[in-house]
This record gives C-alpha cells, structure tokens and sequence, in this order.
C-alpha cells in the first residue's frame, strides 16, 4: 500500500496550486491532508479523482486546523480525534482502519511564537495521543500515523539547528517527547531508509528558503515497530510545490 501524507496549508488554495492533478499522478493509495482549513461543504463541488473516496475531520473554527483522507481502499473503520473532548475541537485527528492495520493522519499543534503552547503541546497533547496510538494497537493490529508533527526530532532533521534551539519544533521538550513516543514501539520510517542531511519537507516563505533548501523536516510517516518488515521505501517530495510543505510518503507490503 503507497500512503502519501501532505500539509496543503488550505486545501482550497492547494486545489487551486494543482492538488487534484498531484492526488492522480500520485497513484497513491491512500493520501492524508493536514491543516485544510475547510468543511466539506466549503469543497462540495470539488471532483476528486476517480476512485478516491474523501473522508474529513475539521475544526469547530472555521479556516483552521483541520484533517483530510482520501482513500482507494475502502476502510473497515473511520474514527475521528482521539476520544478526548479537550483535544478534539480542532479536527486534528482522523483515523482509518485498514485489515492489517490501523492509519492516522495528524496534524499536532505547534507550540507557537514565544511558546505559548508548548505546555499544553508536552504535557496534555503529546500523552494523550501516546494513549490514544497504543489502544489503537490494542485493537490487535500495528499503526501508522503520519503528518505534520511540529518537530525536528534531531539536528540532522533542519538546516540551522543552532540558532533555532528554543525555536517552536525544535525544543529540547518538544524533541524529547518525540523521543517519548517513539520509544512506545514505534519507527521513523524515512530514517530506516535515509540517514544523511539535507531532507526536509518544510521551508519558510521568507529569504527564498526552500529555493536555497533551508528547511525543516517535520512532515513524518511514523510505523508500529513491528511493521519494520513490511517497509519497501519511504520518501519525501520537495520537488512537489503548492503548499509551504511538501508530500512525504510510505510504501508497505
């Protein structure tokens, strides 16, 4: 199964930047949005590709936040947010279930300017979703989830890690609570495939950051541990424009 996941920054800017042509030369199987900004209805007149069918958690504001998952496979589930009311307004969790496993697209909150969130970003976001990916595995089957996290995890994951060490996403509290969640049995797929610099999937619209590729890498596809033999590729599309992000992706068998 190829899973594509991307940070459209506003699905109906991205549609106007060329996203339906990007979902049919994906040949993607399943493709997860972050921060669509959108209700349905807002994109009601949208012709997705043939073959998709289009599932959507948005936020409870409008123009803001919000989940995405079109799907070729047909889910035996769907499930949004995470079953917790004080994280759940904000449409950034959307989960599909597949035979051999679970799917989550995220969108976690940024910890913001001054880091005036990364409180409640550490310690009552982060745990929660810790929680809400094991009982997922406690269904019986692995997970992957996939998005926007709002971290580099390491120094390796953006170009100047020095000068953005208490920067949002890329904090020591920020980066060691990644670390918390991996170490719950799961595996940075890029990093099995890729282990140089160099590889990011987000760039500030400013000083022509992305043309000069200085950027961050928060865009992830992260996988239960005991899926690391079904991996065949990971990969990342900074070639593919249209958002301030760009498309990362998975393959598995």
């Amino acid at each position: 199964m190829k899973i594509v996941s991307w940070n459209v920054n506003g699905v109906r800017s991205a549609l106007n930047k060329g996203l339906l042509g990007f979902i049919e030369r994906s040949d993607a199987d399943v493709i997860c949005l972050q921060e669509t900004k959108a209700h349905p209805g807002d994109v009601q007149h949208v012709k997705w590709p043939r073959g998709y069918e289009v599932f959507w958690n948005s936020a409870e504001k409008k123009g803001y936040s919000g989940t995405a998952i079109l799907t070729r496979v047909r889910p035996k589930n769907v499930w949004n947010g995470i079953g917790a009311a004080v994280h759940d307004t904000e449409g950034r969790v959307l989960a599909v279930e597949f035979p051999d496993f679970w799917l989550a697209n995220v969108y976690q909150p940024n910890s913001q300017r001054g880091l005036t969130r990364v409180e409640y970003r550490v310690k009552r976001w982060d745990p929660a979703f810790r929680r809400y990916l094991k009982k997922l595995e406690g269904k019986g089957k692995p997970a992957i989830f996939c998005g926007d996290l709002n971290v580099a995890h390491h120094e390796i994951d953006l170009a100047n890690p020095k000068t953005n060490r208490r920067n949002a996403g890329f904090t020591d509290e920020e980066r060691h609570s990644f670390t918390r969640t991996l170490a719950a049995g799961f595996i940075d797929t890029f990093r099995e495939f890729e282990k140089g610099p160099g590889h990011y999937s987000w760039w500030s619209q400013m000083a022509d950051c992305r043309k000069r590729n200085i950027g961050w890498r928060v865009d992830y596809v992260i996988a239960s541990a005991k899926l690391k033999p079904a991996l065949q590729r990971a990969w990342i599309s900074p070639e593919v424009m249209g958002s301030d992000h760009c498309p990362v992706g998975l393959e598995v068998g």
